[in-house]
């Protein structure tokens, strides 16, 4: 079987304790994750071959992390050993990365200077099928989205299937240009763009109804947006033929309200809205979603059941504390099928 190669920047994630606590008790849980990495894993775990293409020094803890990624059935021989460190983000436990909380230190790392010219990509397509990236590395300066550039160019020059998420930090694009700036160019080469209709706007151009823009719409409004977004990256971009859109939202006081849709051949498939009072570590749920997109649509299920997989699986990871999910496809399938009965019961 051809791979999935995932592509991006590794981070280790320091969560510590709030009010300090952290130095009390001299520990602050780590994780090794990245949203891309996460994405490897969920894949990875869910049986599809893949691969993980990042750039670490050569040391003795990069080393360590390459054994970790072997061990979860990704492989990391497209990894590129440059520069002297590797990126880490501080997030305090119960935040979301959205969140003020977050504070990223990963000016410098090695990830941050590829740059063109560097990479045979004959080596790192190698058997690949599918490439996926996400808008937080060419966030990072210039040459990191150049490279993204000459990465999209070489895989499309292989008829390689290409996958996007539009995920936004508010913290990065620190270097003079705008999303939108950066993104339009990468994004023509995407054969898959997911997202939301925020972030379509935000980092793409796509227009969006400002009585929607502020989080008062109703669903049924909302789901009407996403067809009008759908369509419009469609139009904007052709090489794209297949787009997904969230919508979480804040609920119960401390939990949330989740469903997404999928658009592909004119039609658009909506799954099933998922809710839960609490909420035990969000990061890594995009990224989840993200995995479940790639897992239904390499196999060529059906659109209905690819959106409910991944809508499925990204409300699982909710639930579990970390980066990367350690559901199995079981797992996804009897919370998707608890869903449903609740749904019927209600």
């Amino acid at each position: 079987m051809s791979n999935v190669c995932c592509f991006g920047e590794l981070l280790l994630r320091l969560s510590p304790k709030t009010n300090g606590e952290w130095i009390e008790s001299a520990t602050i849980p780590a994780f090794v994750g990245g949203a891309e990495l996460n994405v490897a894993t969920a894949i990875a775990s869910w049986g599809i071959p893949v691969s993980y293409f990042t750039a670490l020094p050569d040391n003795s803890l990069a080393n360590d992390i390459k054994t970790y990624i072997r061990e979860k059935n990704i492989d990391p021989s497209p990894i590129v050993t440059l520069g002297e460190r590797i990126g880490i983000y501080y997030l305090p436990q119960g935040s979301d990365l959205k969140n003020a909380g977050v504070i990223y230190d990963r000016a410098h790392s090695s990830f941050s200077t590829l740059k063109r010219g560097i990479v045979n990509w004959d080596a790192v397509f190698e058997n690949v099928s599918w490439f996926h990236f996400s808008a937080i590395s060419p966030a990072l300066n210039q040459e990191v989205a150049d490279f993204c550039l000459e990465a999209l160019e070489a895989a499309s020059a292989r008829n390689i299937t290409i996958s996007v998420d539009l995920n936004y930090r508010s913290k990065l694009w620190k270097y003079g240009k705008k999303p939108n700036e950066i993104m339009p160019q990468l994004a023509q080469y995407c054969d898959l763009i997911m997202g939301n209709i925020w972030a379509a706007n935000l980092l793409l151009d796509i227009p969006i109804d400002p009585e929607v823009f502020v989080n008062n719409a109703s669903k049924e409004e909302y789901l009407e947006h996403s067809i009008t977004t759908a369509e419009a990256l469609l139009k904007t971009f052709p090489k794209c033929k297949t787009v997904a859109n969230t919508f979480r939202f804040d609920a119960f006081q401390g939990g949330i309200q989740y469903y997404t849709t999928l658009y592909k051949e004119g039609q658009q498939y909506v799954s099933p809205e998922f809710s839960t009072e609490k909420v035990v570590d969000k990061v890594g749920s995009g990224d989840c979603f993200m995995g479940g997109l790639i897992y239904g649509l390499y196999q060529n299920h059906a659109p209905q059941n690819v959106i409910d997989f991944a809508s499925a699986a990204a409300y699982g990871k909710l639930q579990e504390y970390g980066d990367a999910t350690s559901q199995t496809v079981e797992d996804v399938n009897a919370n998707l099928f608890r869903q449903k009965i609740f749904r019927l019961e209600k």
